[in-house]
């Protein structure tokens, strides 16, 4: 009994440090942040003004922000599922397939990972740059004479531009951890289904899929949130938002309300708007990908 209590105590005395952290440095400000979108505020004088959701109802009437839900929704779709089937392949490959090399490609691939967001944005935009890039430089290699084409100045391209840099930067990452994952696959399982003529694909969907799946539903959560946040840092870092608003994402504008025009009451109105979303998308996405959990 006396050491079940002392189990119990030793327990609450590690758990207790977090949940002090937890709450002050994240269910506090989560609620802040609700309680401050009801207000009219610059967010530099003490002068508030209770609106109630007026900044709701101004945000729904916003261009500005259909725009920026619109190529966030882009950014998550295509990020989410180019990214996950390409990392899925590659850890494929480099799991079960015999290649010379196999710990650099590892260390290749993972690289783009390791590097800040400042570093990854200033090697695209040398590659987009439209007189000098590497981009333009290949293609006037079959077209001498063709205008150089503004990959982060065009509004019909810059979204899909910034949407490769983010694939790059995040493939190696998710590579890892389903080759983690396929890792602990039994090999025995793999030996029986060649012995009954499965090929090497139909493995992968058979045995390799569904044993890692819990895996799969846990990344393609991180793949929603870490694509809202990765996408600010390449906006801000790649084109603030232009041309014209046309690579403006969520927390980019959340940022620009509420940090450059000085309306923090209507920019935490749209941050209660992301966090809603990410956290209604990321249910949804668990209860669909839902399913018997299988063990080996």
């Amino acid at each position: 009994m006396k050491s079940k209590k002392r189990r119990a105590g030793f327990i609450t005395l590690c758990v207790t440090p977090a949940i002090v952290l937890f709450i002050i440095f994240m269910i506090i400000p989560t609620i802040d942040v609700f309680r401050m979108s009801l207000y009219k505020w610059g967010g530099y004088t003490a002068n508030k003004t209770f609106v109630g959701l007026d900044n709701f109802s101004k945000l729904l009437k916003s261009a500005k922000f259909y725009q920026a839900f619109q190529n966030s929704i882009l950014l998550i779709v295509v990020v989410t599922l180019v990214t996950f089937c390409l990392a899925l392949i590659f850890a494929a490959i480099l799991s079960r397939e015999k290649i010379k090399g196999q710990n650099f490609f590892r260390i290749v691939f993972y690289i783009p990972n390791i590097l800040s967001v400042v570093v990854i944005s200033a090697i695209f935009s040398a590659i987009y740059d439209p007189n000098q890039g590497l981009l333009n430089s290949f293609l006037r290699l079959f077209h001498a004479d063709g205008e150089p084409i503004l990959w982060l100045g065009s509004q019909k391209l810059v979204i899909y531009s910034i949407t490769i840099a983010m694939i790059w930067q995040a493939v190696g990452y998710y590579m890892v951890m389903y080759m983690a994952s396929m890792a602990n696959v039994p090999q025995s399982l793999y030996e029986s289904a060649s012995l009954e003529g499965a090929g090497r694909i139909r493995q992968f969907f058979s045995i390799t899929l569904p044993l890692i799946w819990t895996n799969i539903r846990t990344t393609l959560t991180f793949f929603i949130i870490s694509t809202i946040n990765m996408s600010f840092m390449m906006v801000k870092a790649m084109t603030n938002g232009g041309p014209d608003g046309a690579s403006s994402v969520f927390l980019s504008y959340m940022y620009q309300e509420a940090y450059t025009n000085s309306s923090y009451g209507y920019g935490m109105a749209i941050g209660v708007m992301v966090f809603t979303f990410s956290f209604a998308l990321a249910g949804i996405l668990n209860a669909v990908t839902k399913r018997e959990e299988i063990e080996f």
